[in-house]
């Protein structure tokens, strides 16, 4: 095949270091047009943003030409940083992340948890809603190192 094709799809999932609630409402929005810059710095696409005070998810379209670990780095490491300039404050994300492949059928629905997670997060924690997370997608984990 003389060219490359691909659509890599991801939801990714991380929180603030220690899951402190530093996402304010002041925070979130540039914030989430920094990530959003960020991932096409990175030459990704930002299809949805969304979360609450302690932790962000993303439906992202993400190049061939890097590895999801080295993209998240990058992505968690400049914004971060940026974060901390421009608003005085220490910020640091945690150093661990989900990453999850979607199909394109799951888009939408995908699009629409992102969109919904103040609501969602009324009734389900972090914590709870990152272990479904997990087992939905069929991740091996082990309990006592997950929030660590």
């Amino acid at each position: 095949m003389a060219h490359s094709y691909t659509k890599l799809l991801y939801h990714l999932v991380f929180s603030t270091a220690k899951r402190q609630p530093l996402i304010t409402e002041k925070l979130r929005s540039p914030l989430y047009d920094y990530l959003g810059g960020t991932v096409r710095g990175l030459d990704g696409v930002a299809i949805e943003l969304g979360g609450v005070e302690d932790h962000v998810h993303l439906l992202v379209r993400m190049p061939r030409t890097i590895a999801v670990d080295e993209f998240l780095q990058k992505l968690k490491a400049n914004s971060s940083g940026w974060v901390t300039r421009a608003n005085g404050i220490k910020f640091n994300w945690q150093r661990g992340f989900g990453a999850f492949t979607v199909s394109e059928s799951q888009v939408e629905k995908v699009r629409r948890y992102i969109q919904n997670q103040v609501e969602h997060h009324r009734k389900v924690s972090f914590e709870q809603e990152f272990k479904a997370m997990i087992k939905a997608h069929q991740v091996e984990f082990d309990e006592e190192y997950l929030w660590r």
